[in-house]
C-alpha cells in the first residue's frame, strides 16, 4: 500500500501538480489524496481512474500498481502454449470499481481462488 502511494506522490511532484490541482482535476478531496500518498489509506478503483489521467497513467497502470490488475510481461505476451494471460475483464472491472474496497478486496480474492482451482482442474484433466 505505502509503495502505491509513494509512486502516485513522484508522478504528482514530477508534472509538477500540487495536492489540490490534482483535487480540482480528479475531483478527490486533497485531504483524501494526501492519506492515499501517506499509505493511510488505499484507494478504491474508483478513485484509480479518477487520479489516473491527471497523474499521466493509463488506467491500467495504476490497477497493475495497485494490485487489481496481473502485470503483463513480454513473454507473457508472446506466449505460444496455449496459455492464457491473466487479465481483468474490462466490465468486471467496472463493476467491482463501483463497490466498496472491501467487496473489491473479497472479488479479487474469490477470483484468484478460482483461478488457481481452474488451474488445478485442468492439469488433472491432462494427466488422467
Amino acid at each position: 500500500m505505502n509503495y502505491l502511494g509513494r509512486v502516485i506522490k513522484q508522478q504528482r511532484m514530477a508534472m509538477p501538480l500540487t495536492l489540490s490541482k490534482l483535487a480540482d482535476a480528479s475531483g478527490v478531496s486533497p485531504s483524501h489524496l494526501g492519506r492515499i500518498e501517506r499509505g493511510e489509506r488505499f484507494p478504491s478503483a474508483t478513485i484509480l481512474r479518477r487520479i489516473a489521467r491527471p497523474l499521466g497513467f493509463d488506467e491500467s497502470e495504476l490497477f497493475t500498481l495497485a494490485g487489481f490488475l496481473s502485470p503483463i510481461t513480454t513473454e507473457d505476451a508472446n506466449k505460444k502454449s496455449g496459455d492464457t494471460v491473466s487479465r481483468l475483464d474490462p466490465y468486471v472491472a467496472k463493476v467491482i470499481a463501483e463497490e466498496p474496497i472491501a467487496i473489491q478486496r473479497a472479488v479479487i480474492g474469490i477470483l484468484s481462488i478460482l483461478k488457481s482451482m481452474a488451474k488445478g482442474v485442468t492439469k488433472e484433466n491432462l494427466q488422467g
